[in-house]
């Protein structure tokens, strides 16, 4: 799988804005991704040093559209652990 396949987009939120402190980036991923692809997908793509890779499959949500229930599909987050001292500079001053 291309890097560009699995990662998606960076998650901007408050909790991954607190966890960045730490030197921890959050991303959604390609739902067939695993540690390893996104682990080499970081480093390639950013440039920087990967200590440890956490995945975490998202639910769907579920809503009510009139009488209907229709669930949002689920998806794949991944949340990165950098080297001490690496940074990536796309989620500086968000």
């Amino acid at each position: 799988m291309d890097i560009y396949e699995v990662l998606r987009r960076p998650l901007v939120t408050e909790k991954s804005t607190r966890l960045s402190e730490e030197s921890k980036y959050v991303f959604e991923v390609n739902k067939k991704a695993n540690k390893g692809e996104v682990k080499k997908a970081v480093e390639k793509a950013f440039k920087v040093g990967v200590v440890n890779v956490n995945i975490i499959q998202v639910p769907g949500e579920t809503k009510k559209l009139g009488r209907r229930e229709v669930t949002s599909p689920r998806w794949k987050k991944a949340i990165v652990t950098l080297k001490e001292g690496d940074k990536i500079q796309l989620f500086e001053g968000v």
